[in-house]
């Protein structure tokens, strides 16, 4: 892609604006950036309108560059592509100068956890990988960063997907699929849409895997290119207990996680599938079978941050869906007292669904409600015959769990929810939960 002397506007300037406007810049383009709030840092090179957007500044650019959060309906984007002018996301903008081979992970769930097992992997075996996207680093920074990455291992939304340019994978996995963004989307057909276009570009060179089963997921990707593989099926990964076996290439690969020590069954079928897809990016099966027992949590996902007094303080503040706290609370081996509340992302009916997560709570010691959403919460599972103590905020609740908890038990946060009735993010939330436990 070239820009030397082209006319490039960014929108939405957090943390992946910021990351295209200096590519853009290093680049030699000429950029605006612009973003509805005011009083934002400058960036070298690049002139800022901050406030209300102008419209004559998307119809004079020659390629806007677009943040996920900001839909691709917005009123001036609408315009600009009607006039004919080229519109990206970070992410699309960023694969139009990359050329190392590139492992892209998206789904409802879990896409975090095996981004991060994934590298991890790689590393163990000798790779310098690049490992961003939705995770936290723009993959805009690995174009900008001093480090030369030889392989990338990228998080993928689906609203970065909406407008994701030329990106190709080497290797791309749609891990699961539940109701999550759809005021976006309109409903479980259009998200399920939205992730396959992971397999666009895709041809035959390239492995695109999806779940065993997934009848939405499999229907949506049916118009896309890429060879299949499965996740619990063959070709693909299957995992029994700690057994995993991976056919790939008409070879058949056993692995072993004993060893494994991160919480959580779902985790075992995480780090199952990070080490499918670093087989299939070329990793040596004995250099992944070596590197699997010592993978490591990532921050606010099944993070042990605390063993007191015989009890462990578990972060699953990423648990911002009922799927999600599902998982973390099924997953647990021993009894735990679960903390679940925040802001809650209501049903078109206006329930939460909280109800569904009976089967798994009920060989749990305790439930503790808090927050915005912890009234109805206490509401929905106490018509379900789960008893919950109902509190007001995260330290009441912890406070709470603490008295509540015997040795041997856990202290779970897995909340289910959004945490923006009193944090500024999960990651916020999580730490703050760190927080009070080291006090």
């Amino acid at each position: 892609m070239e820009l030397s002397g082209q006319r490039v506007l960014v929108m939405g300037l957090g943390r992946s604006g910021v990351a295209a406007a200096r590519l853009a810049v290093a680049r030699g383009a000429r950029v605006v950036g612009i973003d509805l709030r005011t009083g934002l840092s400058p960036i070298d090179g690049v002139t800022l309108e901050l406030g209300p957007h102008r419209r004559e500044r998307f119809l004079e650019a020659d390629l806007i560059v677009v943040s996920p959060g900001i839909p691709p309906r917005q009123a001036d984007l609408q315009a600009a592509g009607e006039a004919g002018v080229a519109i990206v996301g970070e992410l699309g903008f960023a694969a139009g100068f990359l050329e190392q081979p590139m492992i892209a992970i998206t789904g409802t769930n879990g896409k975090s956890t095996v981004t991060w097992f994934t590298g991890q992997l790689l590393r163990a075996a000798g790779r310098r990988p690049f490992v961003g996207g939705n995770l936290g680093n723009p993959l805009c920074d690995a174009l900008l960063a001093d480090q030369a990455h030889d392989t990338l291992v990228v998080e993928v939304s689906s609203y970065q997907l909406e407008l994701m340019g030329p990106l190709k994978p080497d290797v791309g996995v749609i891990l699961n699929l539940s109701p999550d963004h759809l005021a976006r989307h309109g409903d479980m057909a259009g998200y399920a849409a939205a992730k396959a276009r992971l397999f666009a570009h895709m041809g035959e060179e390239q492995l695109a895997i999806l779940p065993w089963g997934d009848a939405l997921l499999q229907d949506a990707a049916r118009p896309h290119g890429g060879r299949r593989g499965w996740l619990g099926g063959a070709p693909g990964v299957r995992r029994s207990g700690r057994r995993v076996e991976v056919v790939l290439g008409g070879e058949r690969q056993l692995l072993s996680l004993e060893g494994f020590a991160v919480p959580g069954e779902h985790n075992l079928d995480n780090a199952a599938t990070a080490a499918y897809l670093a087989l299939a990016i070329g990793i040596e099966s004995r250099a992944v079978a070596a590197a699997l027992p010592g993978l490591s949590a990532l921050s606010h996902r099944m993070e042990v941050v605390a063993e007191l007094r015989g009890v462990r303080y578990v972060n699953d503040s990423k648990a911002t869906n009922l799927d999600a706290a599902r998982a973390g609370i099924a997953g647990l081996e021993q009894p735990a007292v679960v903390l679940l509340g925040g802001q809650g992302k209501p049903n078109p009916d206006g329930s939460l669904g909280f109800g569904q997560l009976q089967p798994h709570l009920e060989r749990h010691r305790a439930v503790v409600a808090f927050g915005e959403a912890g009234p109805q919460i206490t509401e929905e599972l106490s018509a379900v015959g789960i008893e919950v103590r109902p509190t007001g905020t995260l330290a009441d609740a912890l406070a709470l769990a603490s008295e509540l908890a015997r040795p041997g038990d856990a202290v779970l946060l897995s909340p289910g929810c959004a945490s923006f009735d009193a944090f500024d993010d999960f990651e916020h939330r999580g730490r703050a939960f760190a927080e009070l436990v080291s006090r």
